[in-house]
């Protein structure tokens, strides 16, 4: 007797034995027991998440010749021939080997005889995107009003490719991508009615691995069976897969975290004895650094070790070192493809966490004091001398989100945490010395906030007569020109456009705006125009928004005005042209509608 394969053996027969798609199935069951079917529905979504299966049990209940309802029996012939594939009257057709118009006029042709031993008649187009287009235009019609004992299930995993023209004639389900703890319950069910035994980080190992698709994570445990023997235990099936082992991981990241060079290469050669998939490896370690930060920052979520004691990390690293290293992962996972060798592009990745801090003290987990950054950029200042940008990023980073700073903008040279607590600092605004030969770390590109040198006016400081560089607010003219500056951007700008100018007096700006504008002045944009006008000034000013009673004209009336005018100035000048007035008067021309457009420039 052959062997029928797992995901053959347990595909689901009912609408009750499916996994994870509850959304699709009570749609379905509510227009079968209702009898409201509509007769072509599209099912999208990956590979193996039960597009096919959902169509085979649709087909069931509505030939099923107890009825049809949602619950078709199982035991009919009808019910029977459909789970073996023999239903004379539910016709599969594979689009892929099946692309041309002459395969869909087949389908056409026959769709107009009855059914020869069921209810109704069911088309199942699997992967219909891969048709031809002349095929699709052959197929709309009929698709579009099928005789009354025909039904389309078109099944796709890329619903982005069909023609509008078909979407609007389907119901459309989107079936969705099954989660682990999902796949890993279907597995855990199937291994014990099967009567094999399997250790749990393996089932977890075999659900990650699936990517979503219950499809491929029964296929996964038919290999893992055959390779283990039918005895799945952690490390084979890790073995099998290519995967690393967890507390691996946990080692490397205990290697950075003390800032061991010697420890973490020979983590890197242990892992090499088992000629890893590299690209698995790091993503083995974002998922590492993913749990660490949401144990520091929500510690109320329960995160699983798996191998990596997540706690202890947790604590002995700061939440800005988990971020960077976790980007250095991702940006070392897609470089991987550039590396010379797999493996020297696997170790430059650890060795760039190990090379790289954020800027701002030892790794260790604190909590931001924005006075002592604050007081690191004066005292900088006061010295005389323009602060590093690796100081301003430092002071930055430890200001938190009221210095207005994106954190780790600046990166230093790391220092073994043993070395760290040896050396002496002259102070704590100072900027720390490398402790190799090596030239500074390059800097990224930073926010403006971040290099702006310390002495810098600030928000609430006191500006000299007229503002900065000679800007004042003394006229509606001074007010126009400070907009046409581009000091101000998105909604900001927006705001100011539409407000007009009353007054500036005594810190205080005065704009009209009309009622029918209201809906520009939201928290947000008053407070991006606040902080617009204080770069622009010096100064934060208050704004008082005033209904628009007085006859202000706003930069937007001005500008409409101005293109009224020039509109009206270029066909005025058109209609005067004495060949545009010949052509009028002798030949019968005549001009077309708003067709006269001022020259830009001009």
């Amino acid at each position: 007797m052959s062997y029928l394969v797992l995901a053959r053996k347990w595909r689901p027969r009912r609408f009750a034995e499916l996994v994870g798609q509850e959304h699709v199935v009570r749609a379905l069951t509510n227009a079968l027991d209702s009898g409201r079917l509509h007769h072509a529905f599209l099912f999208t979504g990956t590979r193996g998440v039960g597009k096919t299966t959902i169509a085979r049990i649709f087909a069931k209940s509505l030939n099923c010749e107890q009825g049809t309802s949602a619950e078709p029996c199982g035991e009919c012939g009808a019910c029977r021939d459909i789970d073996a594939g023999r239903f004379m009257d539910l016709l599969e057709i594979d689009a892929a080997s099946n692309t041309g118009v002459d395969d869909v006029r087949e389908v056409i042709e026959n769709a107009q005889y009855m059914p020869g031993r069921g209810r109704m008649k069911v088309y199942l187009i699997d992967e219909v995107h891969m048709l031809s287009k002349a095929a699709f235009n052959a197929l709309l019609k009929t698709l579009e009003e099928p005789p009354g004992h025909v039904k389309f299930l078109l099944a796709t995993t890329d619903p982005q490719k069909l023609p509008v023209t078909v979407l609007s004639r389907c119901l459309q389900f989107n079936l969705k991508r099954l989660d682990e703890a999902q796949i890993s319950g279907q597995i855990e069910k199937i291994l014990a009615a099967e009567g094999i035994a399997a250790e749990p980080g393996a089932v977890r190992q075999l659900s990650r691995a699936a990517d979503g698709s219950l499809r491929d994570g029964l296929s996964l445990l038919d290999q893992a069976i055959a390779y283990t023997g039918g005895d799945l235990a952690d490390a084979a099936v890790a073995t099998m897969l290519g995967t690393v082992d967890r507390t691996r991981v946990g080692a490397l990241l205990q290697a950075l975290a003390a800032g061991d060079g010697r420890a973490l290469m020979d983590e890197v050669a242990a892992l090499s004895e088992f000629s890893p998939d590299w690209a698995s490896v790091l993503d083995a370690l974002g998922e590492a650094l993913h749990r660490v930060q949401v144990r520091q920052l929500v510690p109320g979520v329960a995160v699983e070790d798996e191998g990596v004691d997540v706690g202890a990390l947790a604590a002995a690293l700061r939440p800005e070192v988990v971020q960077l290293w976790y980007q250095m992962a991702l940006h070392g996972r897609r470089d991987l493809p550039l590396a010379p060798s797999p493996r020297s592009g696997f170790e430059m990745c650890v060795l760039r966490m190990l090379a790289f801090r954020p800027a701002g003290g030892d790794d260790v987990a604190r909590v931001p004091d924005p006075q002592r950054a604050m007081a690191q950029a004066s005292g900088t200042a006061q010295s005389g001398a323009p602060p590093s940008p690796a100081e301003v990023a430092g002071a930055a980073l430890d200001a938190g989100p009221e210095t207005d700073a994106e954190p780790a903008a600046a990166l230093e040279p790391a220092v073994p945490a043993s070395k760290r607590r040896a050396e002496a600092t002259p102070s704590r605004g100072a900027a720390r010395a490398p402790t190799t030969g090596l030239a500074p770390p390059i800097v990224p590109s930073t926010t403006p906030a971040a290099l702006e040198p310390a002495s810098s006016p600030t928000v609430g400081t006191a500006a000299p007569s007229g503002g900065l560089d000679g800007i004042r607010l003394a006229d509606i003219d001074d007010w126009h020109a400070l907009l046409d500056s581009g000091a101000f951007k998105g909604p900001a700008k927006l705001l100011a456009e539409h407000a007009g100018f009353l007054g500036f007096h005594a810190g205080v700006l005065r704009l009209s705006l009309h009622a029918s504008d209201e809906h520009l002045r939201t928290g947000p944009s008053v407070r991006m125009l606040g902080n617009a006008l204080a770069i622009a000034l010096g100064t934060e000013p208050q704004l008082r928004f005033e209904a628009g009673t007085e006859a202000v004209e706003s930069v937007r009336d001005r500008n409409e005005r101005v293109r009224d005018e020039r509109q009206s100035q270029a066909e005025a000048t058109f209609m005067a042209d004495p060949d545009v007035q010949r052509l009028i008067t002798r030949h019968g021309a005549r001009l077309v509608p708003d067709s006269i457009r001022p020259l830009d420039g001009a």
